[in-house]
């Protein structure tokens, strides 16, 4: 996702747009750039490429004053250029804009606009606000941005500066791209990320979706520019402003080569967080701030989990766990393709819907779909403050830290926990049989983040594979029950990091096809550590070994059969079965990593992705 940042103050605009960009740079990009107020003047500079591209440009070009906005894109309407780099400006250049998201009615205002004498330089829906606020303005800033608002159409975040009013930004924000304001002593921030303010400040006012808000050094007004029945509502921000808690450096290395490796070690950590003060020493859940009625637990007929990407396997281990302890129907759906359907929703569904970001865009389109007919919506994500957190009817926060690295891996253990922790919970006001296992699962969590800990001290043994692995062009990841869901996570973290070529199935859909894709040296990640069916996940072992493939197995540790057979195996630790996602995960990950690394490939922003998908 793109990101914004914004300043209006007495202090020098630049470093501080600059810092903000730094910061913003594992979200994904092509192209950066800045525009700064100097009194009346507004200065533009921007480029293809990195933030370090536009800092050497800065360097021949310093731009001085004490407002303006900055923006790192990645590309949606138009390549990677100069001129599609943001800030945008209007043809007489007297306004900047900065902008995520898409503009659905561009096509049309780009043809009014041409007719109209603006001079459009870019294939960017993004410059034809800038136009749209030039044709408004009277005089009154506020009111020609609200008038460009209301002509435009789709999911947006924007910022716009103006050289006639160089202590003023207007931000303002429609549907899912997020967007906060940092509220300082005398001066003000924007941006499309927390973790850009928090070197700073540590108090904030998220905008809701239809808000615009009047920034200046010493004021934030916020406005409702598209919302019924009320319109024109003002809230003075310091009725809404949250502190966060976050250190300055959540944005640093700490020695690590890659965001991505720190991440992955920092999983123990994550997943006590997440249990902490929640999984009572009884064994039962309590979860602060929780609201979900026990009325509502019980009425429940059936559970769906609604989610995309990696948060997608996360719902499909959760089904594997809610069917046979709550004894309840659960669907898992993609909420890219459940909010285009015509689903059959009623009062007692229960959804729960999984987002790291709690921005992802697909995912609150159809949590606010299945609300409109009157499910109970559950959020599982790590961003308070979020548009999934504030749409929801109930939160269950991950604690996994702000993630940088765009592979997502300690927010998707924290998931995993996540899930338990709302297994429990439903289980204490639902009839069952299931004391003992709960019982033994609950002693597990409490393990848990000392088994991760074990995996990561068996990362030499696991480099070792993935520099063989890195050769390869083709791997198919084979797993049944709880080892499928993780099998499509650990092929989606390979494709990622690695760009190799990679797909995951069912092992008992071998035959069904997929062994027509095999032939000698063929390489193929089997997971076998569920034991009630680890027989049959070694016949299907078999079914790949006599077509020569290059086979590696994980399996429990205490396992030696298919070493014995001539099978490679990377060894987790012994877990009960529902909990063995966590440690089989975290070896993937470090599997994908190293055979990133063998392949001379950007670890922490791989190409063409983007950390938050806030657009369609």
């Amino acid at each position: 996702m793109c990101g914004i940042v914004g300043y209006v103050g007495s202090e020098a605009a630049l470093p501080v747009l600059m810092a903000g960009l730094t910061s913003l740079t594992y979200r994904g990009y092509d192209s950066a750039g800045v525009a700064v107020l100097d009194g009346s003047t507004l200065q533009v500079v921007k480029c293809a490429g990195k933030v370090a591209d536009l800092a050497a440009r800065l360097a021949d070009s310093p731009l001085s004053g004490s407002t303006g906005i900055g923006h790192t894109r990645w590309a949606t309407h138009g390549e990677p250029s100069d001129v599609n780099a943001h800030p945008h400006i209007d043809t007489r250049g007297d306004f900047a804009v900065v902008h995520n998201g898409i503009f659905e009615n561009s096509s049309d205002l780009r043809e009014r606009l041409r007719a109209q004498g603006c001079l459009i330089r870019s294939q960017t829906d993004t410059e034809l606000f800038a136009h749209l606020v030039s044709l408004h303005y009277r005089g009154d800033f506020e009111a020609a941005v609200k008038a460009a608002l209301a002509e435009v159409k789709g999911s947006f975040a924007l910022v716009v500066a103006s050289r006639f009013h160089p202590s003023t930004l207007i931000a303002a924000k429609l549907d899912t791209p997020p967007l906060v304001i940092g509220i300082g002593a005398g001066e003000m921030f924007v941006s499309s990320d927390i973790s850009s303010l928090m070197r700073f400040t540590k108090r904030v006012v998220i905008l809701e979706d239809g808000e615009m808000a009047v920034l200046t050094p010493k004021n934030v007004l916020v406005d409702l520019f598209r919302a019924e029945p009320v319109v024109g509502r003002r809230r003075p921000a310091n009725e809404r402003v949250l502190s966060v808690d976050w250190p300055a450096d959540i944005a640093e290395r700490g020695g690590y080569p890659h965001f991505m490796l720190k991440e992955i070690e920092e999983q123990p950590r994550a997943i006590r967080d997440t249990l902490r003060d929640r999984l009572l020493e009884d064994g039962r859940v309590a979860i602060e701030d929780f609201t979900l009625a026990p009325a509502t637990v019980r009425r429940a007929r059936r559970v769906i989990f609604l989610s995309c990407g990696t948060a997608y396997h996360a719902g499909l281990v959760g089904q594997y766990l809610f069917e046979p302890i709550l004894n309840l129907p659960v669907q898992v759906e993609i909420a890219s393709e459940f909010r285009y359907r015509q689903p059959v929703i009623g009062l007692d569904d229960l959804v729960v819907a999984i987002s790291q970001s709690g921005e992802t865009a697909d995912t609150v389109s159809a949590v606010r779909r299945v609300q409109e007919r009157g499910a109970t919506v559950v959020a599982i994500t790590n961003v308070i403050g979020s548009t999934l957190s504030r749409v929801a009817d109930h939160v269950l926060f991950t604690r996994a830290g702000p993630e940088i690295a765009v592979a997502s891996t300690k927010a998707f253990t924290a998931q995993l926990v996540a899930v338990h922790l709302l297994l429990r919970y439903l289980a204490q006001y639902r009839p069952h049989q299931h004391e003992k296992l709960l019982y033994q699962l609950g002693l597990g969590l409490r393990q848990l983040d000392g088994v991760v800990e074990q995996v990561l001290q068996r990362t030499a043994t696991i480099q070792a594979f993935a520099a063989q692995l890195a050769s390869h062009e083709d791997v198919y990841f084979i797993g049944r029950n709880l080892d499928e869901p993780i099998a499509r996570e650990g092929s989606l973290k390979l494709k990622e990091i690695s760009y190799i070529h990679s797909e995951a199935y069912p092992a008992g859909e071998l035959k069904h096809g997929t062994l027509a894709l095999l032939s000698p040296g063929t390489a193929v990640i089997a997971l076998a550590t569920q034991s009630d069916i680890y027989e049959k996940m070694v016949s299907n072992i078999q079914e790949v070994l006599a077509r020569k493939a290059w086979v590696t197995a994980l399996v429990p540790e205490d396992e030696s059969e298919l070493e014995a057979m001539g099978v490679g195996t990377l060894r987790v630790p012994r877990v009960n079965d529902l909990l063995a996602p966590v440690p089989n995960v975290v070896t993937l990950q470090l599997l994908a990593y190293h055979c990133g690394v063998a392949r001379g490939c950007e670890i922490d922003q791989p190409r063409n992705l983007a950390k938050s998908v806030t657009v369609e």
